[in-house]
This record gives C-alpha cells, structure tokens and sequence, in this order.
C-alpha cells in the first residue's frame, strides 16, 4: 500500500505518515492520516478484548479455564505495578494505568502485524504525556496547599527569594515533552530500522528480520511501555507524598 498503513510490501515500504483523505470543517481541511487509522484499529482491538475479557468474567469459574487465566493474570500483574509503585493510592489510578499501559504496549507491537506502530507519531505520545501532566497536577494542586507549592517551585531557596523559580517551572513544563519524546524516538527508531531492512533488503528479507521484530517490536516496545507508566506513577506519587510529609 503506497499509503504505508500496512509495511508488509517490500516495494512501497516507508516510514512516514501519509494522509488518506481530508474533509472541510469550520472552513479548515482536516487530514485523516495512517496514525489515525492505526489507532482506530489499536483502539477497536482493545475493545474486543474488554467485551471478551467482561462476559467471560461475568461467568467466572471456581477452577478458570485457560481464558479465564489469562485475563487474571493480565489484571493480577497491571494491579501489582499499580500497587507496588503508589502503595496505598493505587486503586485511584489502577485503571487509568492499566489502559494506558496496555495502549501503548499494544501500540508498540502493532509493527509485527504490519501496521505503522501509532507510538511512531509524536502527536500520539505527545498527547498521552499532555494528559499525564494534567493528571500530575491536578493531585498536586488537590493534596498540596498553594503555600507548599510555591516553596517546593521557590527551593532550593527560601520562598522569598524565588530566584530559581523559571527553572522550577520549565522542569515543570519539560514533564510531558521529555515522556512523549521518549517513547515516541524509542519505537520511531524501531520502526526506520525496519524500513531500512524490508526496503534495502527486500531480496533477502524472508525469515530472519522476525529476530529484529522480537527486538524492536516485542522487548523494546514492552521496555518503553513499562518506562512510560512507571515514571506516570512517579511523578504523580511525588504529588501525594508532599500531602503525607505536610501533614505528618
């Protein structure tokens, strides 16, 4: 597909994202590009997955067949991150983290079927670190009083001399952009090597690029997904532990 939604043909195989088509709305042209159309099919995939994963746990055995296992082993291990990195906060952002953990994952390894990996395209990961930063302060501004938060951006110096103030607040700001490039760079690269090889290699390409799919797709995809929601629970735990350490 000359569109690159799919990379399985040798002879077309790119890495960039192209538009589909476009529609007017408001006067402005609107693009529907590949990353839109991969996302659909991440986000119908997860979809499925959820009404299977409900009804079979709706009808939840006392001995869980092989179905039933699996879905409690996926909740089961996203509740133990959950919970080994927020401690008592944990069932507040079990759910947010588990999606998005899973998103992203599924994202990620999306390049094994063929699809240009959504992740690959930094306004993706660049919203999924806009909504993490509001997260983060939201629970700052909820568990923190205003005078806690302008000493913490004032210090290391006293809050009267707030000197260090603008390199508190681009550190701030930095939050979401340093999360998004991160992931966004880690799979692009992924995704060009793999180009690179099915388009220079073509002749040759038959079985052993599946060793760089483990690689690229499988281990480093896993590795940024996990990078992502850990550093998430971080940086919102940091909120909720200045409340505890005002209030103790």
């Amino acid at each position: 597909m000359n569109n690159a939604i799919l990379m399985a043909s040798a002879d077309d195989i790119d890495f960039m994202i192209h538009g589909l088509f476009s529609y007017e709305i408001f006067g402005q042209t609107v693009w529907i590009t590949t990353s839109h159309v991969c996302i659909a099919i991440v986000m119908l995939v997860i979809i499925l997955l959820a009404v299977i994963a409900n009804r079979k746990m709706a009808k939840a055995q006392e001995v869980p067949d092989t179905v039933q296992n699996i879905i409690e082993i996926v909740v089961e291990f996203l509740d133990g991150i959950v919970k080994n990195a927020m401690g008592k906060s944990a069932p507040k952002f079990q759910n947010y983290i588990g999606t998005i953990f899973i998103f992203i994952l599924l994202s990620n390894i999306s390049g094994i079927f063929g699809l240009r990996p959504p992740t690959a395209d930094y306004g993706t990961t660049f919203a999924l670190g806009v909504m993490t930063f509001c997260i983060i302060h939201y629970n700052q501004f909820k568990h923190n009083s205003l005078k806690s938060i302008w000493v913490d951006m004032c210090s290391p110096l006293p809050p009267w001399f707030p000197l260090w103030l603008p390199i508190n607040l681009i550190s701030e700001i930095a939050v979401p952009i340093s999360l998004s490039l991160r992931l966004f760079a880690n799979v692009l690269s992924g995704t060009v090597m793999m180009a690179l090889v099915y388009g220079l290699l073509s002749k040759i390409a038959l079985v052993w690029p599946s060793v760089l799919h483990v690689y690229f797709d499988l281990f480093s995809g896993a590795i940024q997904t996990y990078v992502f929601c850990m550093l998430t629970m971080t940086y919102i735990s940091q909120q909720m532990n200045d409340e505890e350490e005002a209030t103790a």
